[in-house]
């Protein structure tokens, strides 16, 4: 399957080549298929994981007032908890870089 994916990749740079030309010559070059992957899947690795991965966002929220404020969102992924690290007015501010976060 790779000779379909490098074939793809040459075709997005302007080479027309057929899929049966690029395995033609990985082959004659003694260049097989990867190897399948012994160890978890994508989305396992993610759910073993997901104690220790946050997400973080810096969002924008206009009141019912027509203002706007700037919200710092921490995410837990293990425990889908939302924490509220920071809101303000000035997200520009001088020293607002320095603030530290707090939960």
């Amino acid at each position: 399957m790779g000779h379909r994916r490098v074939q793809g990749e040459l075709v997005k740079l302007g080479h027309s080549i057929a899929a049966s030309t690029v395995w033609k010559i990985l082959h004659a070059a003694g260049i097989g298929t990867a190897p399948r992957r012994t160890g978890p899947t994508w989305k396992q690795f993610l759910t073993a994981q997901a104690r220790g991965i946050v997400a973080v966002d810096f969002v924008h929220v206009d009141t019912v007032l027509l203002q706007r404020v700037y919200a710092l969102i921490v995410i837990e992924h293990g425990t889908r908890r939302v924490h509220l690290a920071g809101i303000t007015r000035t997200p520009t501010a001088p020293g607002r870089h320095r603030q530290p976060a707090t939960s």
